[in-house]
């Protein structure tokens, strides 16, 4: 689901144990790593399929399913999503697959925000991820109140997801985001903008307008759960995967 962000979140995995290692005073090194898998699978447009209720091809929960199942059958007890917004069927995979963990994105980062003593924070998703409020609910029920974009801006993002980064035009895909990301912190002051959609990093890297903004990645706060989940000694959930 989105191949670039797929492979970008193995970089984030990797770079979440090799961390690990260094904070637990150990070495890094090859034999170090996690026993993991990266499942790489053709699933529909996840934000599409939210805005029709009817079943048929278009949906993208069986071939999530399929994905899961084979996981679960390599051993893999915990597994990461690195779609934002494919964790609106976050509860049937885990209702599905109960022996394996399956981390809740939005979750993950508002417990991580709320650590950091977060109150107020804005938000950059799909049009999917803001219709089941994935990220609001979770914030809210961290504490944390959330801002979002104007419909305008709501645009801007998705144009900048699909006509941007996932057709590889990438000065497209930061024009849209920069100016949504500047529009947030003039609006909203110096508070932490999450970056909802695995597509929206990818887009804002290196982009010099946006150096001093408070920039959140939830694909790195998942890299790092996952890893947690990985190195936890007295943890059911051994080896990791995502999908």
């Amino acid at each position: 689901m989105g191949p670039a962000a797929g492979a970008d979140f193995v970089r984030l995995f990797v770079d979440a144990c090799a961390q690990h290692m260094r904070t637990m005073g150990e070495p890094v090194r090859d034999q170090a790593f996690p026993e993991h898998w990266l499942a790489q699978v053709p699933v529909p447009d996840r934000s599409g399929a939210l805005e029709r209720a009817d079943e048929g091809a278009h949906q993208p929960l069986e071939p999530m399913l399929q994905a899961l199942g084979r996981l679960a059958a390599l051993g893999s007890r915990a597994v990461a999503i690195a779609c934002n917004t494919a964790h609106a069927w976050h509860g049937t995979l885990q209702q599905r697959f109960p022996q394996v963990e399956v981390l809740h994105v939005a979750r993950e980062v508002a417990a991580h925000l709320a650590a950091q003593g977060e109150t107020q924070v804005a938000l950059m998703a799909t049009e999917g991820t803001y219709r089941v409020r994935l990220y609001e609910q979770a914030l809210a029920d961290a504490g944390l109140q959330c801002h979002l974009p104007w419909p305008d801006e709501r645009a801007l993002v998705m144009r900048g997801i699909y006509e941007g980064v996932k057709a590889g035009d990438l000065p497209l895909a930061q024009a849209c985001f920069s100016e949504v990301a500047l529009r947030l912190a003039e609006r909203h002051g110096r508070i932490a903008i999450v970056m909802g959609c695995t597509e929206v990093p990818l887009g804002l890297q290196g982009v010099a307008a946006v150096r001093g903004l408070r920039l959140v990645d939830p694909a790195r706060v998942l890299a790092s759960a996952l890893a947690d989940r990985a190195y936890a000694g007295t943890s059911p959930f051994g080896s990791s995967a995502f999908t």
